[in-house]
């Protein structure tokens, strides 16, 4: 790299200071002056009459809209019930638009570009097909890409950001993690579509965001991997040494350092994040122009470098000056959102950089002010953890509740010159957080707080408080999809222990119900077909189809555990014969199944033959012995299973006549369905069939099945490809070695992965049609797709 492209760390950062102390002088002489209170309480007396109804309609509003309606699908569909929804959106994306996007709320542009936003997302919001399909779900954001024809790109997200996760360690929150990194994902993504703009074709349009998704990735890994990571009691004192190090060095030689030898207890943690930000950031450079990237280095270290003068302090330290406290703050809380056009290779935009750096301290004094407790808890110092320590002890300590007021009386007359409708939103917005902090922390907690901050300003704070207790219209949707994303996140990582606990507990129970006993009445001393019968059953199987019938038949039917043992072994030994006879020489001619040698290789071709025809006439024996139901719905149960018995078989023949020729799509997936659906069919209706579901109940599951045993059998050949021996329990490349056509040969990877996500979605989209529980289907199937086995 050029040495003129390296910067020079001190002199960036004292400039930077320079222009912050600069900034923090100028709200000092309004905060001492106090123009703040005139100029607010003009403004607050002009925006009430939009917000303070006196009807009985907004009493019922307000004491009940909150507590029946909060829930996310709910609180839209009551916002688009009483015509609020329109509104409600447009300050919520005017919002974005002046703290994401650095824009001033006055230019027509801006305006009709937020009236669009606006028009599509109510429509996405308020389409009865896709309401329950959360945008940033896995399946909501890869429709997203369907449409913008960035599958590819979102599917590589989709496995960093699970990559991501199993690197949190204990001691980080893993969900604030990935929603932190999902919002700056989108928030780069936001920027990227706003410099595109609207005269661009269709391919260039893909092109960009799957480029911008990618760098909103690499630049958002750094909250977990370097703030959140730092911030947290995981590493030691010396590895945060040396780690933030690490990263200094990076930003002013523009190259990441090898990690070295680190004899401490977190060196595995640490090899796989160093790998992960060094990959993250080499694609961050390489796709810099010369002119740009000394301006994304200067940044990046103004930003990194203020959050460790921040995180060096100590709350046990009385003498920080109100310069400490605030000027660091005032850089990261602007750098942060300044990076993001650097990285973008956005071009210069003076009126974007002065925006974005006078309302960053706003943002960041209302954070800090909801987090206050969590932070006094963690030691963390802030502006608003220092003044309750130390405000008795010093008298020169600025109110950072006054400063935060004064700073929005500057944001509104100085930054956005009086426009109304940037006024508007930055007091909704202020209104709004003081309402959520009480909210949160109860009535009494709330008035203590603000006996501390705000006794300076009796008269103003009682018109604030006003507005706190009786102001309508002021709720914000990324609030609503925070608490909504956090609440996910939480209950599927929740659901997703609960899913794997409950299948290794059925799988284990499961397996003492498989083995077959011998026959104490032969002349034989032992049985070679059933010993070979067992010795297949104790093979280290998943067990998915009878783990499947055992979670619907019981906790969905209410069906009782030894009415239907007989059918859960049934189905396992159905499907162990099928895989004996798969095996087979004359077949797929494999050596290893389940971690072991497969069974014509310890006895012989015919044992390993008749075994297969035992375990089948066995499940048949097993099913003709389900006694706690009539005979008519156990005829049916048998009929069913020796049709797709039947159809299974045709599905392996027609696999076997396809070896050497080349499958169109089509054919593949009728043969797929043949071979793997239709066991993940039976699985399901065999327990509804019991049950007497009804048959629109049992086409659904149909469905289901269909597009669930493709996406199972496309990951199949994904990992016959990409998979090991070790993780695996067989060998690799076998469909490559016998001329199978598969999803990868065909679609070759990527399309593969592409097809495979494709019925995810269509799989998740056709629960909606089944009326019981489908969380365990959910994670079946997102199990399915990320399995590594």
């Amino acid at each position: 790299m050029s040495v003129e492209l390296l910067i020079n760390a001190d002199r960036c950062y004292q400039m930077a200071e320079e222009r912050a102390a600069n900034y923090f002088k100028s709200l000092q002489v309004q905060l001492i002056e106090k123009t703040y209170v005139h100029n607010l309480t003009k403004d607050i007396q002009s925006w009430k009459h939009n917000h303070i109804h006196h009807s009985l309609f907004s009493f019922f509003s307000r004491s009940k809209g909150k507590s029946d309606f909060r829930g996310y699908h709910n609180y839209i569909q009551y916002l688009d019930y009483t015509g609020k929804l329109d509104n409600y959106l447009d300050r919520s994306i005017s919002y974005i638009y002046m703290r994401d996007l650095g824009k001033a709320l006055d230019s027509k542009e801006t305006q009709s570009r937020i009236q669009d936003v606006v028009d599509s997302l109510k429509k996405q919001l308020t389409d009865s097909s896709s309401s329950d399909t959360d945008i940033f779900s896995v399946a909501g954001m890869y429709k997203w890409a369907q449409k913008e024809g960035i599958e590819s790109t979102m599917i590589w997200l989709i496995n960093k950001l699970k990559t991501v996760s199993s690197y949190i360690p204990q001691g980080m929150d893993a969900d604030h993690a990935q929603r932190k990194l999902i919002k700056i994902i989108a928030g780069v993504v936001m920027q990227e579509i706003e410099e595109m703009g609207n005269e661009i074709s269709s391919q260039e349009r893909s092109t960009k965001l799957a480029k911008a998704i990618r760098l909103g990735y690499c630049y958002g890994l750094t909250y977990p991997f370097i703030d959140d990571l730092l911030d947290a009691n995981v590493l030691s004192d010396y590895e945060k040494k040396r780690y933030s190090d690490l990263i200094r060095t990076t930003l002013i030689t523009g190259t990441v350092p090898a990690l070295d030898d680190w004899a401490e207890n977190n060196l595995e943690l640490l090899t796989n994040i160093h790998s992960e930000l060094r990959e993250a950031f080499e694609f961050i450079r390489a796709n810099q122009r010369p002119d740009t990237l000394k301006s994304f280095f200067e940044q990046s270290y103004v930003f990194f470098q203020s959050q460790e003068v921040d995180r060096a302090k100590e709350l046990t330290k009385d003498t920080y000056t109100n310069e400490d406290l605030y000027i660091p703050i005032i850089l990261k809380s602007s750098s942060s959102r300044l990076i993001v056009r650097t990285v973008l290779n956005a071009a210069e935009d003076e009126g974007f950089n002065n925006r974005t750096f006078f309302y960053g301290i706003y943002n960041q004094l209302a954070d800090d002010f909801a987090d206050m407790f969590e932070d006094l808890e963690n030691g963390a110092v802030t502006p608003y953890t220092y003044y309750l320590n130390y405000h008795q002890k010093r008298d020169d300590l600025i109110n950072p509740f006054e400063l935060y007021w004064s700073v929005i009386s500057n944001l509104i007359h100085n930054v956005y010159h009086s426009d109304p409708k940037a006024c508007e939103v930055i007091l909704d917005r202020a209104i709004n957080g003081l309402r959520r902090f009480k909210e949160r922390m109860g009535t009494k907690k709330y008035n203590e707080v603000m006996k501390l901050f705000a006794s300076g300003n009796p008269k103003f704070n009682s018109l604030i408080q006003k507005m706190v207790g009786k102001a309508d219209d002021i709720d914000f949707f990324d609030k609503l999809l925070r608490d909504h994303m956090i609440t996910n996140l939480k209950n599927e990582r929740k659901e997703r222990d609960e899913f794997l606990d409950t299948v290794e507990t059925v799988r284990s129970e499961i397996n003492h119900l498989l083995p077959i006993p011998n026959n104490d009445h032969v002349s034989f001393e032992k049985e070679p077909i059933v010993e070979a019968a067992n010795y297949s059953l104790e093979g280290d199987g998943k067990r998915l189809r009878p783990i499947i019938t055992w979670m619907m038949g019981i906790n969905e039917y209410g069906l009782a555990k030894s009415a239907i043992v007989p059918l859960l072994r049934s189905l396992e030994y159905m499907h162990t014969a099928s895989l004996i006879f798969d095996d087979l020489p004359s077949q797929d001619n494999a050596s290893i199944r389940r971690g072991r040698s497969t069974l014509h290789m310890v006895y012989n071709d015919a044992i390993a033959e008749l075994t297969g025809l035992f375990l089948t006439q066995k499940a048949f024996e097993e099913q003709a012995s389900i006694d706690q139901f009539d005979s008519k719905t156990v005829l049916s149960l048998i009929h069913y299973s020796a049709k797709m018995t039947g159809e299974m078989c045709k599905g392996q023949a027609m696999d076997l006549d396809s070896r050497g020729k080349q499958l169109t799509l089509e054919q593949l997936n009728r043969l797929c369905f043949y071979k793997t659906g239709i066991a993940f069919e039976a699985s399901l209706i065999m327990p509804a069939i019991l049950a007497n579901a009804k048959e629109i109940e049992m086409l659904a599951l149909k469905k289901y099945a269909y597009h669930a045993g493709i996406a199972f059998q496309i990951k199949d050949d994904l990992l016959d490809v990409e998979g090991s021996l070790n993780t695996l329990g067989k060998n690799i490349g076998k469909d490559a070695e016998n001329n199978n056509s598969t999803f990868v040969s065909i679609l070759g990877s990527d399309g593969a992965k592409r097809a495979m996500w494709d019925h995810y979605c269509l799989a998740i989209e056709t629960l909606k049609e089944v009326p019981r529980n489908t969380t365990f289907l959910k994670y079946l199937l997102n199990y399915f797709v990320n399995r590594d086995h």
